[in-house]
């Protein structure tokens, strides 16, 4: 399967499948190289969440607005409570989440627009990133979704924001961005049990013990064509954020002491 997040630089991939349909649009996933942030969080942290120095964090993120041109007043970032609540996000909403975290929209795991201007943002380091992109109706998006927000339904959430925007479901295009990878991700019954009987055949691999392995970016694929997306409008990334320990920021594999990547769409104006 070919890899939809290319490399640019050190600091980011970015989805140029997507970029050579709309050429104002800019979308991609940060990886850990390239910033100034000292161990734990080297180098290039971008969450205001965890324990960085707040002058680094902003300095990792000002380079990066300054590589993608894309300035750091217009980024957009929700609070990220492993919930699924969806904001529709316009002007107004600038700013929000850009240099303090607690600025950011609160209770919120996943942002969608149609606005020029605004980079919606939001932050991993082993949860799931959802990328989305209507190239008729030009509506975008992005969710954060860790166990929690996926068993909960966050793609199903977007999804049904969507369409209340007027976007078609069968239009939607939809990304799976780097995270930890089923191989990687043993969990135990109390994880299991929350997800529903239909998806587990595909999702969920016993080890015994009461222990599983659980295949989050499967799980959303099929969340996702429970929906109603076309599986030919569904791309997977290869990468595992546990075990591309050069390019990423694991909080499982570096113990719960480490950085941020950060997941990004927008248009430029």
């Amino acid at each position: 399967m070919s890899e939809l997040f290319k490399h640019c630089n050190e600091l980011h991939l970015h989805i140029e499948k997507w970029q050579k349909l709309s050429p104002n649009l800019t979308v991609g996933f940060t990886t850990k190289n390239g910033g100034i942030s000292k161990a734990p969080y080297d180098t290039l942290n971008c969450g205001l969440h965890v324990a960085d120095t707040y002058n680094e964090v902003i300095a990792n993120r000002t380079k990066l607005a300054d590589v993608l041109k894309f300035p750091l007043e217009n980024w957009v970032s929700g609070e990220q409570v492993h919930g699924t609540v969806v904001k529709n996000v316009d002007e107004e909403a600038k700013g929000k989440g850009a240099t303090s975290y607690q600025d950011s929209i609160k209770g919120t795991d996943g942002l969608i627009t149609n606005k020029p201007g605004i980079l919606c943002t939001a932050f991993f380091a082993d949860c799931v990133p959802l990328f989305f992109f209507d190239p008729i109706t030009g509506y975008i998006g992005i969710a954060h979704a860790g166990w929690k927000g996926t068993v909960g339904g966050m793609a199903k959430e977007m999804i049904q924001k969507f369409e209340a925007a007027g976007v078609t479901k069968s239009d939607l295009l939809v990304a799976i961005g780097p995270c930890i990878s089923g191989e990687a991700y043993e969990v135990d019954e109390h994880v299991i049990s929350h997800i529903s009987d239909k998806y587990k055949k595909k999702a969920v691999t016993p080890k015994g013990n009461n222990r599983y392995l659980l295949d989050l970016k499967q799980l959303n694929v099929e969340i996702l064509l429970q929906c109603g997306v076309l599986r030919n409008n569904i791309d997977v990334t290869n990468y595992c954020t546990f075990y591309d320990n050069q390019l990423f920021f694991s909080h499982r594999r570096d113990n719960g002491k480490t950085g941020r990547m950060l997941g990004y769409i927008g248009y430029s104006i």
